[in-house]
């Protein structure tokens, strides 16, 4: 693998995880906010979820750890999510957790972004 196809292989995957973070937090933020959940609608918001997830993994293969790490990201971002949706005793432990999930996602994304404008300026 030369420099140059390396770089599009390390922009694509940093672009990829930038917006995996980014449908995830916005799937946590319509737990939270009635106009997260008007801004992003459900069915459109899903479909993006769900493909840019299968294309990180497929682009994290490579990796068995790193691509284990965003599987059990995912699974515990979609777990905080159905615990804030069923309600009960158990919502506001739920939306304790999912805010704390949300800010680390942010740091990532921004984190991820900054990587990315890197990557892009090479």
């Amino acid at each position: 693998m030369n420099v140059q196809s390396a770089v599009h292989s390390h922009i694509d995957v940093t672009d990829t995880l930038a917006r995996l973070y980014l449908f995830l937090a916005q799937s946590m933020d319509r737990c939270v906010s009635e106009a997260a959940r008007i801004n992003y609608p459900e069915a459109e918001l899903q479909t993006h979820l769900d493909s840019t997830r299968i294309a990180a993994l497929e682009l994290l293969a490579g990796n068995q750890v790193v691509k284990a790490k965003v599987e059990q990201e995912c699974d515990r971002a979609h777990a905080l999510i159905m615990a804030c949706l069923e309600g009960g005793a158990a919502k506001a432990v739920a939306l304790d957790a999912l805010k704390a999930e949300r800010a680390v996602l942010k740091h990532k994304t921004m984190a991820l972004s900054d990587l990315l404008a890197v990557f892009r300026a090479v």
